[in-house]
């Protein structure tokens, strides 16, 4: 399979988001709140931070042990809500388990939700009334799209174990003419899934997709991130097993990765601009044009 160069993508789109700052001098602000030592999502602020600064946003990172009080997490966040100077709030999760994530999203005003996890954004996007897309989901539509594989009257399968991941991707896909189709790794169905011009995966499963679940020609979005005995970072399909299949693979790491990244880049300034007033006003409709 063809691997979709993630890097360079996102690479293209980082370079926009600069250029774009220094032309219009608006100077985006995001805020992030990191709570325990999960390694990944260290990792993953790291890159955000230095990405961040390179495009020439300023940040606000706090890395906090798991031992602080929620309460000191709502009040953080509610800070960020009440400072004009902070563009965009960003809460890495998941959380460490002692905390009810659910209701530290909520506390988050949702006009500064960068990533479009607040309820109220989760609604709007379902409603086909948002304008501001899920990083990752975003940059899922991008790696596809650069494949040259037809969202529009194709045939999309998601096999996620998760729904608040599945559903807005579901509805992206859906709006832009795709013909989609989820399951969960366990109840999936070979026929449909080997008749899928696009596969999203994200089980959390090293090697689960196989040759013999893909057509040729298809498009494969891997969203897993898994780490082998020996340490390496591998996704959900089995890179080995399927690499002689003519097709798209959106390989791991160097995928997913940084496109999301790239496009909390994007987004910390879409609200910038909206908050300077230099912008439009939110689009009354969810559309996906590349």
């Amino acid at each position: 399979m063809k691997k979709i160069d993630g890097k360079a993508l996102a690479t293209t789109v980082r370079e926009q988001v600069k250029q774009e700052i220094a032309d219009s001098g608006v100077k985006p602000k995001l805020a992030v709140l990191l709570v325990g030592e999960d390694a990944a999502s260290h990792i993953y602020v790291n890159l955000k931070e230095k990405s961040a600064h390179e495009a020439g946003i300023e940040t606000d990172i706090r890395r906090l042990p798991d031992t602080t009080s929620e309460q000191e997490l709502r009040q953080i966040v509610e800070t960020w809500n009440d400072n004009p100077s902070v563009d965009a709030i960003l809460i890495q999760i998941p959380l460490p388990k002692n905390y009810d994530q659910d209701a530290i999203i909520q506390i988050m005003d949702p006009a500064k939700d960068v990533d479009g996890f607040h309820p109220s954004n989760v609604e709007a996007l379902m409603a086909g009334t948002g304008d501001l897309f899920p990083p990752v989901h975003e940059g899922i539509l991008r790696l596809i799209a650069a494949t040259g594989v037809l969202i529009n009257g194709g045939k999309a399968v998601i096999i996620a174990n998760s729904e608040i991941f599945a559903n807005p991707l579901n509805k992206l896909l859906s709006s832009a003419g795709c013909f989609v189709t989820k399951c969960g790794p366990e109840d999936y169905e070979r026929e449909i899934l080997q008749s899928a011009d696009i596969i999203i995966v994200a089980v959390g499963r090293a090697n689960f997709l196989k040759r013999d679940m893909i057509k040729s020609g298809a498009c494969i979005i891997d969203v897993g991130t898994n780490r082998t005995a020996e340490g390496k970072v591998v996704g959900d399909v089995d890179v080995e097993d399927t690499k002689d299949i003519p097709g798209w693979l959106s390989p791991v790491p160097g995928g997913v990765g940084p496109m999301t990244v790239a496009m909390l880049l994007k987004n910390t300034l879409k609200l910038a601009k909206r908050r300077a007033n230099k912008t439009e006003t939110p689009n009354p409709k969810s559309q996906v044009n590349f």
